[in-house]
């Protein structure tokens, strides 16, 4: 049987600079008509097939898109109101563990089972971890349940916990803190450690601090946070926007802290309290650096690796307390407890709490936004000591308590 002709239209013509095209239009996926021109009917022809081919793809994709299409879309919706860094991390983890085992499923062919599938990887890696993809997923599939994409969401019975446990920081006890100041006496990381354990400022809030924000000749010294740091590729930015409103605040210090920075001041060539050997601010990589002088003088197991005939072979060395590094006599193994920066700060607000300060001044003093996180510290201290809630335990039972 004879292939059945195709039947070209006939096209209006429009003369532009002295030459005649064919014109046709079309309308595209946003309703907006757009024209079409061709030398000959049955080039025309060609471009208009292909070009609602494109738009009823482009409208198809809209209406039923894959995981990764909508995934990249939500980016894009709160690349608005996250930060940079915060956005790039989300992209990170949707990358790896959302759109790597479900980006090339429609939004409607997914499951629950298909989101557990897609969890289970995650179960091995960190509790953070787990809980931020798993909020990713319930963010990307309700939001397309309220865009009417979704009939059903798969999101709906997911359990939100996941993820190992990780071992939550303990505050550095007054002994620790000694030695720690101790060891690094005269080294770069002492001022920031200073302002950690004394302020109870948050990294990015130490890294940002400038001199216009310590007032050390005022009846009561004090910092203002008004600045935080942080870095994108590696370069740092110094922004006026903090974590939280709460983090704005003003901080009275102590005696030592006034002390380490006047005495740092007076040497001063920068606009900022802790800065490199230009004054600018550190990058991240300096600050990593700053920080290895205090990981290096501490007994934690490290991981060498030795190339013998070709083959890596791992070997473990635990320092002995007290002894110096073979290669830096310099460097004396002092710290047998794990010490990281955050831990600065969670030590100024336990010693805050012990000290009998109301968890509403801490609250402000810390700069969180949410009370929950102050009284979470607060019942940990207040209620992990026995001897104290004994005899409040008897009162409440009404028991006598032995003198």
């Amino acid at each position: 049987m004879a292939k059945k002709k195709t039947q070209i239209p006939k096209y209006g013509t429009i003369t532009l600079k002295g030459i005649q095209y064919y014109r046709t239009r079309i309308t595209d996926a946003d309703g907006k008509e757009l024209s079409l021109y061709a030398a000959t009917c049955e080039e025309l022809y060609e471009k208009q097939l292909e070009a609602r081919k494109q738009v009823e793809e482009i409208i198809f994709h809209r209406q039923h898109p894959t995981v990764a299409e909508y995934g990249e879309k939500w980016l894009l919706m709160q690349s608005a109101k996250v930060s940079a860094s915060t956005l790039r991390g989300y992209t990170r983890d949707m990358t790896n563990y959302i759109i790597k085992p479900l980006g090339e499923m429609y939004m409607e062919e997914v499951t629950a089972d298909d989101i557990r599938l897609a969890l289970v990887p995650l179960s091995k890696k960190s509790e953070g971890l787990y809980n931020k993809v798993n909020m990713l997923l319930k963010c990307i599939f309700y939001t397309a349940e309220r865009n009417q994409i979704l009939e059903h969401n798969p999101c709906a019975g997911i359990s939100g916990k996941g993820g190992k446990p990780t071992k939550k920081k303990e505050a550095l006890t007054d002994q620790q803190v000694a030695v720690l100041l101790d060891t690094v006496k005269g080294l770069p990381p002492y001022l920031f450690i200073m302002l950690g354990l004394y302020s109870g400022l948050r990294r990015e809030e130490i890294l940002a601090l400038q001199w216009d924000c310590v007032f050390l000749d005022e009846d009561t010294p004090y910092l203002s946070v008004r600045r935080a740091w942080r870095t994108e590729h590696n370069r740092p930015v110094i922004s006026t926007v903090l974590k939280t409103p709460a983090a704005k605040r003003d901080i009275p210090i102590p005696k030592c802290l006034v002390d380490c920075l006047r005495e740092t001041k007076e040497n001063s060539i920068s606009d900022y309290v802790i800065a490199d050997s230009k004054g600018e601010p550190l990058a991240a990589s300096q600050f990593q650096r700053v920080w290895q002088y205090v990981v290096v003088r501490s007994t934690k197991p490290r991981n060498y690796y030795k190339y013998v005939n070709g083959e890596s072979i791992k070997y473990t060395v635990t320092p002995t307390l007290g002894m110096t590094q073979k290669n830096q006599p310099k460097i004396k193994y002092t710290l047998d407890f794990d010490v990281t920066p955050h831990q600065l700060r969670h030590t100024y607000i336990t010693n805050l709490l012990y000290a009998g300060v109301d968890p509403k001044t801490v609250q402000y003093l810390a700069g969180h936004e949410n009370s929950k996180t102050t009284m979470d510290i607060y019942a940990k201290v207040k209620y992990n000591k026995p001897e104290e809630l004994f005899g409040v335990v008897n009162g409440a039972f009404h028991q006598p308590v032995a003198e």
